[in-house]
């Protein structure tokens, strides 16, 4: 199936640009996901070392990095993603001891009822316009007695660059995030009613502003909905590079913030 096929019947977040976005840096990602990694090992630590016999749904495996770890533990392991070339980097780490790869959105999960033990999905569910949709579609594939782990961002995420931003244009510079509150109405509403919800606040020091954009543009975190296409002067970087050191450390750091979700639900 084409990755236009696989994406082009959903609305809001346009899910064509994203896995475009992504797929573009699918060689570079490894080098910019230090924040990403840390969350996702947050999650791993909430699952047994031994996951022998389970059968594991990595959904957005990206580069297959929690993929590797999860078949270390012994799992047998799904990768999913929604960007082809995200899953061809995949292979290259995880190989054939990966049962199967496949192009997928979140929202449209190609498997039957209750194929998995287990869903692990890190940082990838901020991409969906309406939470309890992967979520129903997540528990759908779940085994009863299962578990689900995910995370995801809140509101407040990356509100320094945004403020920056803020004071320069009037164009969107920074995806909104949804609420604790709505993460909870997402639950209510796909039925997950047995959850447990951590929300840590992590925070990313940069010596610039500009490294945190790269690494942004790194993992091919640059769609945003409604932001102007036209190409970003230096003139325009320097002026938020000057505005975000506002919030800058008394050693001279930036800081990048995010809120995040670390939800487990059991079935």
């Amino acid at each position: 199936m084409s990755q236009e096929a696989v994406v082009n019947n959903y609305i809001g977040h346009d899910k064509n640009a994203i896995a475009e976005a992504f797929g573009k840096a699918a060689t570079t990602y490894d080098k910019h996901a230090e924040f990403q990694r840390d969350v996702g090992h947050r999650l791993l630590d909430k699952l047994p070392n031994d996951l022998s016999g389970l059968k594991v749904l990595d959904l957005g495996c990206g580069t297959g990095y929690f993929s590797y770890q999860l078949l270390s533990r012994g799992a047998d392991v799904v990768c999913v993603d929604l960007s082809q070339e995200m899953l061809n980097q995949s292979k290259l780490r995880c190989g054939d001891q990966i049962s199967s790869y496949q192009q997928a959105d979140a929202e449209q999960l190609p498997f039957e009822n209750q194929s998995f033990d287990i869903v692990f999905s890190s940082l990838a569910l901020q991409w969906c316009d309406d939470l309890s949709v992967p979520l129903r579609e997540i528990k759908r594939v779940t085994k009863r007695g299962g578990s689900v782990l995910f995370s995801t961002l809140l509101d407040g995420s990356l509100f320094e660059l945004q403020k920056s931003w803020n004071k320069i244009d009037t164009h969107q510079h920074v995806n909104n995030f949804i609420s604790e509150n709505q993460v909870k109405i997402a639950l209510a509403q796909s039925s997950c009613e047995a959850h447990q919800l951590d929300l840590p606040s992590i925070t990313v020091w940069y010596d610039t502003a500009l490294e945190l954009m790269r690494d942004l543009k790194g993992i091919g975190a640059t769609h945003v909905s409604g932001r102007s296409h036209g190409l970003t002067s230096r003139r325009m970087l320097q002026l938020v590079e000057k505005e975000y050191r506002e919030f800058q450390s008394h050693q001279g750091f930036l800081p990048a913030t995010y809120q995040v979700c670390l939800g487990v639900i059991k079935l």
